[in-house]
């Protein structure tokens, strides 16, 4: 089964991770070894993206709901609570003495 993302192939995950979120990863992760100057202007490129595109950290967290969601449904399979069939009585706690 092939996969697509805005009309592009998505070969491995990296590449399905970039077309879906516009950016690679590695600009976001850093990678093994990075120097000093190539880690600063990594997050200079970054801050760069998020300033044209503020809504991408909302994009991000959609887009990574949405994999979990359909690689591990049993994530998001919430169930509420159930209270006890017994009514909880609260005892007053009485003090004895006088109030100073």
């Amino acid at each position: 089964m092939r996969t697509y993302v805005g009309g592009h192939q998505a070969v491995s995950v990296n590449d399905f991770i970039e077309l879906a979120l516009g950016t690679p990863a590695e600009l976001w992760l850093g990678v093994e070894g990075e120097t000093r100057e190539e880690r600063a202007a990594r997050l200079d490129a970054a801050r760069d993206i998020l300033a044209d595109h503020p809504s991408l950290p909302d994009t991000v967290s959609r887009v990574v709901a949405e994999v979990i969601e359909a690689q591990a449904p049993e994530l998001f399979n919430v169930r509420a609570l159930t209270r006890s069939a017994r009514p909880t009585t609260r005892r007053r706690s009485t003090r004895k003495g006088a109030a100073a």
